[in-house]
């Protein structure tokens, strides 16, 4: 059985062997989606020791990077048990974070969950204008789009980017996530949803389509 306090702490102290294989040892037990879930939400705790270990400046950038990594190589690895039923594309998701922040742990969290759960994910990248949101939801017709920030000032930019599709007619569902996130936020920026937890991120998705 997975321990997931001690998943957790090995994510947090970034031992990278040692979480594979503690998952590699999971998913050879055949476990639920459920159970699969909750070890996805134990790696995601390990992030959080991770940060709380950057703010006090324990950790560095290239920690930050690493632990990012690591949890991604997680995800992959508990993907067959994720519950993603390989019948086809479950739907089209853009993702991207906005302008002006660059940080991006979060949305590939999102996106690897949201590829486990059988999305068909378009990643943009980091610091995306609002147009070019715009020219790829013309390019592919997304069921969703999937804004991300860290900094106080991504919600001006997501504010300005649902602006901008809804401008160009764009009809696809809009998720925002990340720190600054709050249902305060998500009414002023105009989204249908806001997220600060991927896995529940992804099930608002699911819902959607």
């Amino acid at each position: 059985m997975l321990d997931l306090k001690v998943l957790t702490q090995a994510v947090g102290d970034l031992e990278e062997e040692e979480v594979i294989d503690l998952l590699n040892e999971f998913v050879e037990s055949n476990p639920s989606e459920d159970e699969a879930q909750e070890a996805v939400a134990a790696c995601q705790g390990g992030m959080a020791i991770v940060g709380d270990l950057f703010e006090k400046g324990e950790y560095f950038v290239g920690d930050l990077i690493f632990a990012g990594e690591l949890l991604t190589e997680a995800i992959n690895t508990l993907k067959p048990v994720l519950g993603g039923n390989g019948s086809g594309s479950t739907g089209t998701i853009i993702i991207g974070t906005v302008h002006g922040d660059l940080h991006d742990i979060g949305k590939n969290i999102f996106k690897s969950m949201c590829e486990a759960a059988g999305f068909e994910v378009v990643d943009l990248g980091i610091d995306v204008a609002p147009e070019i949101f715009v020219e790829k939801a013309r390019d592919i017709n997304p069921d969703i789009i999937g804004m991300s920030g860290v900094l106080t000032l991504a919600i001006d930019s997501m504010k300005d980017t649902v602006e901008a599709l809804k401008a160009a007619g764009v009809k696809a569902k809009i998720i925002i996530g990340g720190n600054p996130v709050t249902k305060e936020a998500n009414d002023l920026v105009g989204a249908d949803n806001y997220t600060t937890n991927a896995a529940e991120g992804v099930k608002m998705c699911q819902a959607w389509v």
